[in-house]
């Protein structure tokens, strides 16, 4: 009888952690919802159904919302989300949401619009994924909307101020604005350079990354972590910055 009894309480016990594997990281989808590869295949224009993990967020503004997500074979960049200010709240790094939109491209960009959620049981955090190896190559783009990094770079002249001198990161791209808009730099790997930007919706002039990037100098060594945005090819949306 008790070795019945021990062998019940281990059966239920295995299934409790079953219970408990679910929800966090597990990403079997639920009935009607895509797979990430199910995604990729879907045309433009058309309705997809996802669940993913919540990774940051970039902006809130009358009741929309722009937020990367992440589940464990993709990336997916929300723009413009249907959002109560209350909702933005929840919506914290690894949350689990089901998202119901339209797959949409801008300037190479795949992004869904119009869309709506909900929050589900589930957590996620994507580590950063190396993807220095893939610079310059056709495979990178597979990557589109992922927490990245990139490794071993150097900061090469961003452009030049205004007395001609060469200066390390711009505001803006062409180097038109101010303290609090994107900072524009470039990195260079292997003799080639590469344009990378410090969304400033996403990371504000107030935040450690932005500042780092001010405090750049031609030469430097670094290291980069950053969500894989694209922009006319890729436009790295980068978070955290090191200096070697």
């Amino acid at each position: 009888m008790k070795k019945l009894t021990a062998l019940l309480m281990i059966a239920a016990f295995a299934l409790t952690c079953v219970g408990c594997g679910a929800g966090k990281g597990d990403d079997a989808k639920s009935e009607g919802v895509m797979t990430y590869e199910e995604y990729v295949a879907a045309d433009l224009d058309t309705e997809v159904v996802i669940e993913t993990y919540v990774q940051a967020k970039q902006s809130w503004w009358e009741n929309q919302a722009t937020v990367y997500t992440q589940d464990k074979d993709g990336g997916y960049f929300l723009y413009n989300m249907a959002c109560s200010e209350e909702d933005y709240a929840k919506l914290t790094p690894g949350t689990k949401i089901k998202v119901t939109g339209y797959k949409a491209e801008w300037s190479g960009e795949v992004e869904i619009i119009d869309a709506t959620f909900e929050i589900e049981d589930g957590n996620y955090v994507a580590k950063a994924e190396d993807v220095t190896s893939l610079l310059g190559s056709e495979d990178l783009i597979k990557h589109q909307n992922k927490f990245v990094s990139f490794k071993g770079m150097t900061v090469e002249a961003a452009g030049q101020d205004a007395d001609g001198n060469d200066v390390a990161f711009l505001y803006s791209w062409d180097g038109s604005g101010q303290d609090g808009d994107d900072l524009y730099f470039n990195v260079s790997l292997n003799g080639s350079t590469y344009t990378f930007t410090v969304e400033s919706y996403l990371c504000d002039n107030t935040t450690d990354v932005y500042n780092a990037v001010k405090g750049l100098n031609i030469g430097d060594k670094v290291d980069m972590e950053g969500f894989l945005y694209w922009y006319e090819g890729a436009n790295p949306h980068i978070t955290s910055v090191t200096v070697k």
